[in-house]
């Protein structure tokens, strides 16, 4: 009966360890690749800041187009 319960005990203690191990791979290999989703998260999010950017500085260049072709408008209406 002893040696049932040894061996009974060391099988619950091999499956704990297993169970354990796996989760604590799992867990890790989950942490890994959320970083680096979160880094590429970054790379968007810059990428997202820049074209703004863009699109501002190019909203201010069509609006002085607008402006020097009125300008141009009124000096050929004056000559």
């Amino acid at each position: 009966m002893d040696r049932e319960i040894i061996m009974g005990l060391i099988s619950l203690a091999g499956a704990a360890l297993g169970t354990f191990g796996g989760i604590l791979v799992s867990n890790r290999l989950t942490v890994y690749r959320v970083s680096q989703l979160e880094k590429k998260m970054d790379k968007h999010n810059c990428m997202l800041e820049r074209v703004y950017g863009l699109e501002e500085g190019q909203a201010v260049l069509c609006e002085q187009v607008k402006v020097a072709n009125h300008r141009i408008d009124d000096l050929e209406r004056k000559h």
